[in-house]
């Protein structure tokens, strides 16, 4: 039985990774900001729930007060705008989450982290290729993944592996809520509105939760033991 700590875990992708594990019979913890968001998370499952702020560096270590095999860096969010009217504030509440909050999460993982750990980043394919009006949050992700890579040299000796998962769009609240800016600014349909956001996808659809929890899935498994700083696309083509 592992030991599994998904941060970011009380909605979307990281409440499907959460689920993932549990449903594999691992001793899963699943932290965020919202105790009333983990619990929905757990449900009938065997989970711990913790509450975490992942831009806080002593939040952050209380977490690791037993080490984990496998922790999922999911802990994320943006903002949209184009980078000459983006504020000071903006850009730094989304670098302390997306970027600082997966630096604080693994390097406190390292602390006591064993051989065979695995460390995953959730990325996106926004820290392969740059956007309009996503500018903060694709310097954000563009620097996880910067770090992924960096980290993956630092522990190869140790047996542990640093990789990320980088999906397009996926079918969560976070991309509903994409599409409702996409209407409001261009005073369109939903329908319309949903093809512009998945335009970038040649299978023209969200990526589905659970193939982004496959792509985790086998970077936690014995069969990635040798993947080690890779960015894994699943975006349907994009990347």
């Amino acid at each position: 039985m592992r030991r599994v700590l998904v941060t970011g875990g009380g909605s979307g992708i990281g409440r499907a990774i959460a689920h993932h594990f549990a449903d594999e019979g691992d001793e899963v913890t699943v932290a965020g900001r919202r105790m009333s968001a983990l619990e929905e998370t757990r449900g009938s499952r065997q989970m711990t729930c913790r509450t975490v702020d992942v831009t806080d560096e002593a939040s952050v270590a209380a977490l690791f007060d037993n080490p984990y095999d496998v922790v999922v860096a999911n802990a994320g969010g943006g903002v949209t705008g184009k980078v000459a009217q983006l504020s000071l504030a903006d850009w730094n509440r989304v670098m302390a989450v997306n970027l600082t909050g997966v630096f604080l999460t693994f390097r406190a993982a390292l602390q006591n982290m064993e051989e065979g750990g695995r460390l995953i980043a959730i990325a996106s394919t926004a820290s392969l290729q740059g956007g309009s009006n996503i500018g903060a949050y694709s310097a954000s992700k563009h620097g996880v993944l910067g770090l992924v890579r960096s980290l993956a040299v630092e522990v190869a000796k140790t047996g542990i592996t640093c990789n990320a998962v980088c999906p397009g769009f996926v079918d969560t609240d976070m991309a509903a809520a994409a599409v409702d800016g996409v209407m409001k600014r261009f005073d369109i349909s939903r329908h319309k509105a949903e093809g512009m956001v998945v335009g970038g996808n040649p299978m023209k659809r969200m990526i589905r939760p659970e193939e982004v929890v496959s792509a985790v899935g086998f970077l936690a498994s014995d069969g990635a033991s040798s993947v080690n700083g890779h960015a894994l696309s699943v975006s349907g083509g994009e990347i």
